[in-house]
């Protein structure tokens, strides 16, 4: 703000000079100076692109049962934290806010805002359900068109993807999602904006490598707290059924105390998950399940930070669950699922 006033002063001083008798070439000559040097201060105070290496992370837990260390031993081997790669996510989440946009989240699930329609190459993928070149699906997926072609949809794009809201365009709304990039043309009624008011605070890392989870809050500019260390279960790949927890960019879109699922190939409840906050599709977030006929919440599970065994969910102990449900707000906790 100094700079800015000084510069401030400097174009007065300059300004009121001039009109003391002075030839033109003078006049320009000063004028010259005066737009060069408000120029290069313009420069110097311009905010710079934040990078991962200017993220400081530090410790500060809420939550600190089931807590593992930056790097632990997992059978003959080890395994770890990828600060590294978070600190890259922080950094673009960084240079997300400081960027005025009009924010929106990709959404159509269980398709409740119309079957995508087909794209122009598509084939069947290992579950029998249509997908794109990608290995997208058309289930719960998003139609994103060419910004000169929306008569064919090129790809789908992931329910809950955060996106950038560029403007609607007739029955389209123009986007550009994060984790792919570019700009496509979308239908609008797969389009949820988010209040102009939400700022991305609090993130959650899911390592599909490593089998954990962490949670961050950010606490001033490019200083972020580590609330949690903790192990998790993703996805597997196990067709029909169980699918792998999609990479990606998501957006936290609702709460579910108990989530009900269904035994694999039926209709009947096959018992409930507790604290489950989904991101993607049928992804959540949530405790350890509890297989009907019994009732009961269980807290652990030895199988927690081994291998993949879940259906596309992320399994926590049952009380980092509880924590992540009730620490992160809806539309405004950012899911990172990183390899």
């Amino acid at each position: 703000m100094k700079k800015i006033g000084f510069i401030y002063l400097l174009t007065s001083f300059c300004t009121i000079c001039s009109c003391t008798p002075k030839t033109n070439r003078e006049i320009q000559e000063v004028i010259a100076e005066v737009h060069n040097t408000v120029t290069e201060a313009i420069d110097e105070v311009a905010e710079k692109e934040i990078k991962p290496g200017d993220i400081r992370l530090d410790k500060e837990l809420l939550y600190d049962k089931h807590t593992l260390e930056d790097t632990y031993p997992y059978k003959d081997t080890t395994r770890h934290f990828q600060w590294e790669k978070i600190k890259e996510r922080l950094a673009l989440l960084e240079n997300i806010r400081r960027k005025p946009a009009q924010w929106c989240i990709l959404q159509n699930y269980k398709n409740r805002n119309g079957e995508a329609p087909l794209v122009k190459n598509f084939k069947r993928d290992a579950y029998k359900r249509i997908a794109d070149t990608l290995g997208v699906e058309r289930y719960q997926g998003i139609p994103l068109f060419l910004t000169d072609d929306t008569l064919t949809a090129e790809r789908y794009g992931l329910d809950g993807l955060l996106t950038r809201h560029l403007g609607k365009q007739g029955k389209f709304t123009k986007v550009e999602p994060i984790f792919i990039g570019g700009e496509w043309y979308a239908p609008t009624q797969y389009i949820k904006l988010i209040p102009d008011s939400v700022v991305f605070n609090r993130a959650v890392f899911v390592d599909r490598h490593n089998q954990n989870i962490a949670t961050l809050e950010r606490k001033e500019e490019g200083h972020w707290l580590i609330r949690s260390m903790n192990p998790a279960t993703t996805g597997q790949h196990r067709p029909p059924y169980a699918q792998e927890t999609p990479l990606g960019m998501f957006v936290l879109q609702e709460k579910k105390a108990r989530m009900i699922f269904l035994k694999d190939g039926s209709a009947a409840t096959g018992g409930f998950a507790p604290y489950a906050s989904r991101f993607n599709n049928g992804g959540y977030i949530h405790g350890v399940p509890t297989n009907a006929p019994a009732t009961g919440i269980i807290e652990y599970s030895y199988t927690l930070g081994t291998i993949p065994r879940s259906h596309m969910c992320v399994r926590n102990a049952t009380s980092h669950a509880k924590f992540i449900f009730d620490w992160a707000p809806v539309n405004e906790t950012i899911i990172f699922v990183l390899e």
